[in-house]
């Protein structure tokens, strides 16, 4: 494995590891593990190449550049992912936190992209709970918020199906997400509740005995 590679699958471990903590601020050991590989990252960039061995490779100096930015603009994003976490929808910090996540999901294939997009899913129905436990949450975002956890659900469970047929873990996902989404019904405006009461009708199927 390549030397880029492995760089790039360091920072994806932490990413994935990002997503899977709980809302709020990562605990201080997870930051040091971060600092720590971040700065062994820049240490192994800055490595010196000898003059001979790169004369015998000089083909491939720019594509290893241009993991190497790729693997730092990762980085970048996870780094500036701990001042958003906590961020939920209108917060002007949100967009940052989306574009986290966006990248785990993007760095991910097969199965584990399915699962990624079901974490998604999972978190936008927190999201949800939080606004409508806010007494300035707009109406709008709740909505948006719905709607985004519905895409992610969809395409998380049509990606699982086609890479893993029958999974369990979609099954597991369905039943979290009723424990996460019916008390929130009695909260939700008309037009929320109706989108609200689809979604529900659309995971029961997923855990509907076959």
């Amino acid at each position: 494995m390549s030397s880029a590679r492995r760089r790039r699958e360091r920072v994806l471990d932490h990413l994935t590891e990002l997503q899977e903590l709980p809302i709020g601020a990562p605990q201080p050991a997870f930051k040091e593990r971060l600092r720590a590989e971040l700065l062994s990252l820049a240490h192994e960039q800055d490595e010196p190449v000898t003059e001979r061995a790169h004369r015998r490779r000089p083909a491939r100096r720019r594509p290893l550049l241009s993991q190497l930015a790729a693997v730092g603009l990762v980085a970048a994003m996870m780094v500036s992912s701990f001042a958003t976490y906590q961020a939920v929808p209108g917060d002007s910090l949100y967009p940052l936190k989306r574009a986290a996540e966006t990248t785990l999901v993007r760095l991910s294939s097969g199965a584990e992209r399915g699962e990624r997009e079901l974490d998604s899913a999972k978190t936008r129905a927190k999201e949800v709970a939080t606004l409508l436990g806010s007494t300035t949450a707009e109406a709008p975002l709740i909505n948006k918020t719905l709607k985004d956890m519905e895409e992610s659900t969809r395409v998380g469970v049509e990606r699982l199906e086609r890479t893993e047929p029958r999974s369990p873990k979609i099954k597991k996902f369905a039943r979290d997400q009723q424990e996460v989404v019916e008390p929130m019904l009695d909260q939700l405006g008309e037009a929320d509740l109706a989108r609200a009461e689809d979604y529900l009708d659309y995971i029961e199927g997923l855990v509907a005995p076959e």
